[in-house]
């Protein structure tokens, strides 16, 4: 009978290549998206900084605005640059499979790394887009408090979340095509149902309170409180934090459930 002494280092022989194939892949597709591209990383900011900047201008020039905390901007970009890496994980894991069919059915690799490198290469950029924040944090003389410290929690709740969504969508849309357009709608309706453009503390009572059961809405306070402490409320932090989990367990369970009828579909 094998011992745990024997399968143990086995264990961590076949998670080192995991590892290492993960990131073969994930720098493949930077390098890939960046290349053809004269703009390269800055890539990666223009389009949060533009969707910021139109929020900023109709919400503090053309309106009053009801919502959110000063300075603005940076309340923004605090929730909208995790959006980004969100929103593009969760809509490029739609084609996860059939973008590299080829190579899914050929390969001996864990099939979930054809999903994790997507949500990785996405987490890097986001990561690469942080320093915009501080910038503009000291440009509009943002306050920053210890809170800060919680943003590395906010970035590995937000991993398993997109990842548990991720090993969701990536299979099912190999048997249900017109799921692709239907997640893209999904991910429309959710950033308008998140507090991104405003906080949760701007919601009334009742809405406050199902606006949690949004596992964005905690990841984001989280995010925030560096910057803006009142909007860090721990129940609504802790419910981001098990459906995360929660979701992450589903995900795993279909793409088990899934993954030989997806090699023969593709």
């Amino acid at each position: 009978m094998t011992s745990y002494a024997d399968t143990h280092p086995l264990q961590r022989t076949r998670w080192s290549r995991y590892r290492h194939s993960l990131w073969l892949l994930t720098t493949r597709d930077l390098k890939v998206r960046y290349s053809t591209s004269a703009l390269g990383y800055l890539w990666s900011v223009l389009d949060p900084l533009v969707m910021a900047g139109i929020y900023w201008f109709v919400f503090t020039q053309v309106f009053q605005r009801p919502v959110g905390t000063d300075p603005y901007i940076v309340f923004l970009l605090a929730a909208l640059l995790p959006w980004m890496w969100f929103n593009g994980a969760v809509s490029d894991s739609t084609r996860a499979f059939l973008k590299d069919a080829k190579l899914v059915r050929s390969t001996m690799i864990p099939r979930t790394i054809w999903v994790n490198r997507i949500v990785l290469s996405k987490g890097i950029e986001f990561v690469l887009a942080i320093p915009v924040l501080a910038l503009f944090a000291i440009v509009a003389g943002a306050s920053v408090s210890w809170q800060l410290v919680y943003f590395p929690l906010a970035i590995l709740i937000q991993a398993v979340l997109t990842a548990g969504l991720s090993l969701i969508v990536a299979p099912l849309v190999v048997f249900f095509r017109d799921l692709e357009r239907a997640v893209k709608l999904v991910l429309r309706f959710l950033f308008y149902a998140s507090p991104i453009i405003y906080g949760a503390t701007d919601l009334p009572d009742g809405l406050e309170f199902w606006a949690a059961f949004n596992p964005l809405t905690g990841i984001f306070g989280l995010y925030r409180a560096g910057f803006f402490p009142e909007q860090l409320i721990w129940f609504e932090v802790a419910v981001s934090a098990a459906m995360s989990v929660l979701f992450l367990l589903i995900g795993l369970q279909v793409f088990r459930a899934t993954e030989r009828h997806v090699l023969k579909e593709i």
